[in-house]
């Protein structure tokens, strides 16, 4: 399980004294057990059991994948402001954190994909996009930027 291995790796960072790391795991299993109350809060509002709130590998990649969203947001403005100290430190968190996603899809992978996806729906214009994308996002969950991919199915429909 994933969760495992983000505990695992938090107990190996912290004994290390590799403050950066641990720092940035902290985070994340904050952010993970933030989901898990979310998700307990919500079964027992519909009477379901507790044992429901556990996440699965699956949600829990999509707070990897949130948390690195929220850190490029940062970084962006942090070098649109020129901190360039803050800039590098979001890098390397960024870096930590997409050790927990699956191999990224590199940028031909992905125009074959966003081609594929065109083709099987028929898209001819920018309209047609929420067709596209949808059919994408299973394919891409967690292997690219969603942001990068609609950007490039932006481009395919102009």
């Amino acid at each position: 399980m994933l969760k495992d291995k983000i505990n695992d790796d938090y107990k190996r960072v912290f004994k290390e004294k590799r403050e950066g790391e641990v720092s940035v795991l902290k985070m994340l299993k904050a952010a993970v057990l933030n989901k898990e109350k979310d998700k307990e809060f919500a079964a027992n509002k519909a009477g379901e059991s507790i044992a429901a709130a556990a996440l699965s590998d699956e949600e829990i990649l999509d707070v990897v994948s949130s948390e690195i969203k929220k850190l490029r947001d940062s970084l962006a403005l942090f070098e649109k402001g020129g901190r360039n100290d803050l800039a590098d430190r979001a890098k390397s968190e960024i870096e930590i954190l997409l050790r927990y996603l699956p191999e990224q899809l590199g940028e031909d992978e992905i125009k074959k994909l966003v081609a594929d996806a065109i083709a099987q729906t028929g898209a001819g214009t920018v309209k047609d996009m929420g067709r596209v994308m949808g059919i994408l996002m299973p394919k891409i969950k967690g292997k690219a930027d969603s942001g990068l991919v609609g950007k490039m199915v932006k481009e395919a429909l102009s």
